[in-house]
Formats: structure tokens, C-alpha cells, sequence
């Protein structure tokens, strides 16, 4: 079987309306995958930025794969939420990106959304807290239904990984040829 090490950060996240930051992810996989070892989800700390400043977090990232067919590659999900001074947690985005195909080190972003609410659910949110959250967060990779919802901008997560491959080529899969050079 082909294996694939996913191994790296969360650095942070810029362009969030607010500060005190914190990051929920997780891998997502197909069927045809396997984990040999690492945590496939996990949360970071709070940080509490300077102003206008990224939020940092510097969360590894180290999982090892086994699979038979490069359907249901790897994606990345994330959801950030802003802590405010009561303790209280407020979603501030969702998103997803693709872990890169081709092995080498890359920085990825990740840009965030949230659901729109209602004019009313807007108001109570600005002076209550809270936003309008998904009732099913599977919407967040599928996209089936996502296109139907009404979206907030946020801000980007951004993730630095390497990507090592061993035994692609036997199932007939070159990983090299085009690969973009990262430095």
C-alpha cells in the first residue's frame, strides 16, 4: 500500500474581526484510507494578539496514511472561534482546503466563512454574541447543500506542511511530474 506523512503546523489566523482566537480542525479522509498514527482532530490555545497582528498558534500537525487509491485525499476542516473576556465561545468561520497532492513543503490558506443570519439573528448577534451556526457541519466539505447558504467572509487559517510520499508510483500515481517548487 501507498502511505503518505502529513507533517506540520497551524501557524494562526489573520483578518478576524476580533481578537482572542482559537482553532478547532480535523483531517478528513475517504474510505480507502487508513491512519497509521497521529490525531486526526484537535484544538489550539487561545491568543490574544496585538492589535491587527495574526493569531498564533504553531499546533502541530503529524499524521501517517495508508492507501490503496488517492480517492477521498486528505482535506483539512477547520472552525475558529473567538473567546471573549467572560469565557464565553463564538463561532467566527468555517472552511477546508485540500492537502496538497504532490510532495514537498507548502503554505497553505485557508479562508474562513460563516453562515448569514437573518436580520434579526444580525442584530441579536451584535448585541447578545453568538452567530448563526450550521446545524451539520458535513455541509462544510460537501458543498452539496453549501452553495444554498448565505455567507460572512472572515479570515484565513494558515498552515505550513510537508508532505512525504512513499510507493505512489506502484499504483501507477507520479506525484512529481508537475510539482510546483516551494521554497
Amino acid at each position: 500500500m501507498a502511505e503518505i506523512h502529513i507533517i506540520g503546523q497551524i501557524l494562526g489566523g489573520s483578518g478576524f474581526p476580533s481578537l482572542d482566537l482559537f482553532c478547532k480542525w480535523s483531517v478528513v479522509t475517504g474510505s480507502n484510507w487508513q491512519l497509521l498514527e497521529g490525531l486526526v482532530e484537535g484544538q489550539t490555545q487561545v491568543d490574544n494578539p496585538l492589535e491587527g497582528k495574526m493569531a498564533v498558534w504553531s499546533h502541530p500537525i503529524d499524521l501517517h496514511y495508508t492507501t490503496r487509491s488517492i480517492s477521498g485525499w486528505p482535506k483539512l476542516k477547520v472552525q475558529v472561534w473567538h473567546q471573549d473576556r467572560y469565557g464565553r465561545n463564538e463561532l467566527y468561520g468555517y472552511g477546508f482546503c485540500n492537502v496538497p497532492t504532490s510532495a514537498g513543503i507548502f503554505s497553505v490558506d485557508c479562508v474562513t466563512w460563516r453562515p448569514k443570519g437573518s436580520v434579526m439573528e444580525e442584530v441579536s448577534s451584535f448585541f447578545l454574541g453568538g452567530t448563526t451556526q450550521l446545524a451539520n457541519d458535513d455541509l462544510i466539505i460537501s458543498g452539496a447543500d453549501r452553495y444554498k447558504l448565505r455567507t460572512i467572509t472572515m479570515g484565513t487559517v494558515h498552515f505550513s506542511l510537508a508532505i512525504i510520499h512513499k510507493d505512489l508510483d506502484k499504483f501507477g500515481i507520479n506525484s512529481t511530474e508537475n510539482a510546483p517548487q516551494n521554497n
